[in-house]
């Protein structure tokens, strides 16, 4: 896969996080039992009981990052996908975005998302004066690739660096931010919601073989439950035999072919202007077609957007409800 696909993909599969904080403090930690194996498809199903969530102004996340704040922030500036996702789910939008999840139809809509400003530079190189210039009282963004923003910002606005690496980790941040927004009754029931979609995809767990590939061109990669949080749900609604070979590592179409794969997602990147179906691409080559996924017509290209970026419980829901209905 080309460095700029493999670079982008890397924010958007990130090496799971050990542990969950749920609210505020460490007494707080996510009360499913085998949470840790749960990340990985294993564990005790999950459970849909949600524990209130108390208003704060000041909030230990499960990285150990304190975010403290005067006040319930009122502007928030996103430059993760994470960001917007929570927020919607809270009844809240951006004053400002980097990522186009908003225009979903299962978020903001096209027409509303139009409206949000959207800060230049792009993901990996957000503007800091295009940041300031909106005032925010919170800024939010991937610790690993906006991290370098923080001196910059410091003194002018509060930034929460975050790292999701599992749905598990998507919850405490929701549960964080609704925490510090006040808007702990949304919160509670954006988490009851997915907690109980997740756990019915469960329940009616499916038999077949599936497979999320992403990429812009034939150099496709393997999306796994250890460095991904769209694929770590799979493993708990079908069979998903894949598994982490680091980020130089992936599986061959002659594996793919081997593994009998019935259902096929496929998360098409672009760089740029849309050049094509990622599925249209890997066509080309004469083993696709006998994938048997590709033989009976389970080839779902899905919106990259919300699978791959959204991370969110707004967007692992449209996972589940897409998923389950492909593999049924």
């Amino acid at each position: 896969m080309p460095r700029t696909a493999l670079r982008v993909r890397r924010w958007a599969a990130i090496a799971v996080l050990g542990g969950l904080l749920v609210g505020c403090g460490t007494e707080n930690a996510d009360p499913d039992p085998g949470a840790a194996a749960a990340a990985a498809g294993a564990g005790a199903r999950t459970g849909t009981e949600v524990r209130p969530i108390e208003a704060a102004t000041r909030i230990t996340d499960a990285k150990g990052v304190t975010v403290s704040l005067p006040k319930p922030p009122e502007k928030i500036v996103c430059l993760v996908a994470l960001c917007d996702d929570i927020l919607v789910e809270l009844g809240l939008t951006p004053t400002a975005t980097n990522s186009q999840v908003l225009a979903h139809p299962e978020f903001l809509g096209k027409e509303k998302a139009a409206k949000i400003p959207v800060v230049p530079g792009g993901f990996l190189s957000p503007e800091v004066e295009a940041i300031l210039s909106h005032k925010p009282d919170l800024v939010i963004g991937l610790e690993d690739t906006h991290g370098k923003l923080a001196p910059a910002l410091k003194g002018a606005t509060t930034f929460w660096p975050v790292q999701p690496g599992s749905w598990q980790d998507s919850v405490g941040y929701l549960r964080d931010l609704a925490a510090l927004t006040g808007r702990t009754a949304e919160g509670e029931k954006a988490e009851k919601a997915f907690r109980t979609r997740l756990a019915r995809a469960e329940k009616d767990k499916s038999d077949k073989t599936s497979l999320i590939v992403y990429g812009s061109d034939e150099n496709f990669g393997v999306a796994t439950p250890e460095t991904d949080v769209a694929a770590g749900l799979f493993p708990k609604i079908s069979h998903y035999p894949w598994k982490s070979r680091g980020v130089d590592g992936s599986y061959s179409l002659e594996e793919i072919l081997a593994r009998d794969v019935d259902v096929l997602f496929v998360e098409t990147l672009s760089f740029g202007a849309p050049d094509g179906k990622l599925s249209d691409k890997l066509a080309k080559n004469p083993l696709w077609s006998r994938i048997p996924a590709v033989k009976n017509g389970k080839v779902i290209e899905v919106d990259s957007e919300v699978w791959a970026k959204g991370r969110g419980t707004r967007s692992l829901g449209v996972v589940l409800d897409e998923a389950t209905a492909a593999l049924r």
